[in-house]
C-alpha cells in the first residue's frame, strides 16, 4: 500500500507522567504548556488517560484534567484516552462530559475503555466487581442514552449531558471493542503505543464490520503510536532509555516515575524483560528526523490509519516539546495541518 495521499491528522496522548525528583503540579503545568504548543502546532486533539495506583502517572481524575486542559487552550480537541467506564456509572460519567462540553462546546471527546486501568486489588477499591468488564456493552449503551436528548417523559436524565456533543469513541489493544465499536458505528482507537500484536487485526476487523450510524456513516480509525524524535538517530536511542527503563519499573511491579536517559540498557534487565519491553514497544518510532519521517510513512502506508495519536515520553519536558515539533516539521504534518487551515 501506498501513503495516503489525503491529509492525516495528528494527535497527543498525555498521561500526565511524573519524573524522578519531580512532582504532580510540574506533571500539571508540563501537560498545560504541552497542549498549548501542540495546539499551535497543527496537532488535532490532546487525550488524557485514566489510570489509579500508579506512582508516576497523575490523570487518575481524569475529566478534572481534561478541563484545566482546555481550558488553557482554545482550538485544540481534549478528551480521554480513556475513561475506564466500568469503573464509574455511567449516569456520572454523561455528566462529567455533558458539563465539559457545555464549558468548552465542540472541543470534547469522550473515549472509552473497559479495562480497570489498574490492578485487581486498586479495581475493589474502585468499587469495580469481577465482571465489569463483561458488562461493558451494557454499559456503553446506558451511556450513549444518558448523552442522546432527553425523550418525553424521561424518568433519569444526565443534567448537563443529555445532548450533549460529546464524540464518543471506543478503545481497545484486542478485538473486542473493533467489533463493537463497529457493530454500533463508532469511531476506533487502538492502543498501539503498548499492544500493537492485534493491530492488524483489529483493524480489518473494524473497517470490514463497521456499520453506518448516527454516529459516523464510515469507519474512523486512529492508531496510538509510541514516538521518540531528536535531532539525531543516535539522540533519539539514549532519549528512549527513559521509556524504556519506565516500561521495565511496570514489569518489575515498581514506581514509575520517569527516569532520566541512561547510556545504554546492557545490564539493566534480563532476557525475558528485553523482550517484553521490545513487545511493549513494537511499534515504536525512535529516530531524527529523517529516520522518523520514513517510518512514520511507512506505518501509514501499511496501517492505512485516518488518524495518528502519538505518545512520547521523555525524562525533560523541552526533549518532549522539541520531539513534537520534529514531527510537526515534516511533509505529512505540514499537509495536514494546512488542508485544517483551509478548512476552517
Amino acid at each position: 500500500m501506498s501513503v495516503p495521499t489525503e491529509p492525516v491528522p495528528f494527535s497527543v496522548l498525555d498521561l500526565a507522567s511524573v519524573r524522578e525528583g519531580g512532582s504532580v503540579a510540574e506533571s500539571f503545568r508540563h501537560s498545560v504548556d504541552l497542549a498549548r504548543r501542540v495546539e499551535r502546532l497543527g496537532y488535532t486533539r490532546f487525550w488524557l488517560a485514566e489510570h489509579h495506583n500508579m506512582p508516576g502517572i497523575a490523570s487518575a481524575a481524569t475529566a478534572v484534567l481534561i478541563g484545566h486542559v482546555a481550558g488553557a487552550t482554545s482550538t485544540l480537541r481534549v478528551g480521554s484516552g480513556g475513561i475506564m467506564l466500568p469503573n464509574h456509572a455511567p449516569l456520572v460519567i454523561a455528566e462529567q462530559f455533558g458539563t465539559l462540553d457545555a464549558l468548552y462546546p465542540g472541543r470534547i471527546d469522550l473515549g472509552l475503555g473497559r479495562a480497570p486501568g489498574s490492578d485487581q486489588a486498586t479495581a475493589r477499591a474502585l468499587g469495580r466487581d469481577a465482571d465489569s468488564g463483561d458488562r461493558f456493552p451494557q454499559l456503553l449503551e446506558d451511556l450513549l442514552l444518558f448523552l442522546a436528548p432527553a425523550s418525553p417523559g424521561q424518568r433519569i436524565q444526565a443534567v448537563p449531558g443529555a445532548g450533549a456533543q460529546v464524540d464518543v469513541w471506543l478503545l481497545g489493544s484486542s478485538t473486542f471493542s473493533a467489533r463493537l465499536a463497529a457493530r454500533l458505528g463508532l469511531p476506533f482507537a487502538f492502543a498501539g503505543q503498548f499492544a500493537p500484536r492485534l493491530l492488524h487485526e483489529a483493524l480489518d476487523l473494524y473497517r470490514a464490520g463497521f456499520r453506518p450510524s448516527e454516529f459516523r456513516r464510515a469507519p474512523y480509525a486512529m492508531v496510538g503510536l509510541p514516538l521518540i524524535a531528536a535531532e539525531s538517530d543516535a539522540q533519539a536511542e539514549h532519549l528512549a532509555t527513559s521509556a524504556y527503563q519506565r516500561v521495565l519499573r511496570l514489569i518489575r511491579g515498581q514506581p514509575i516515575f520517569t527516569p532520566p536517559p541512561v547510556a545504554s540498557m546492557e545490564g539493566r534487565w534480563n532476557e525475558m524483560e528485553e523482550a517484553h519491553v521490545a513487545s511493549h514497544f513494537g511499534a515504536a518510532i525512535v529516530g531524527g528526523p529523517g529516520t522518523v519521517r520514513q517510518k512514520l510513512e511507512a506505518f501509514l502506508a501499511e496501517t492505512q490509519a485516518d488518524e495518528l495519536m502519538l505518545a512520547s515520553e521523555f525524562y525533560r519536558h523541552e526533549d518532549r516539546l522539541r520531539s513534537y515539533e520534529i514531527v510537526a516539521r515534516l511533509p505529512l504534518m505540514q499537509r495536514a495541518t494546512a488542508q485544517a487551515s483551509v478548512a476552517a
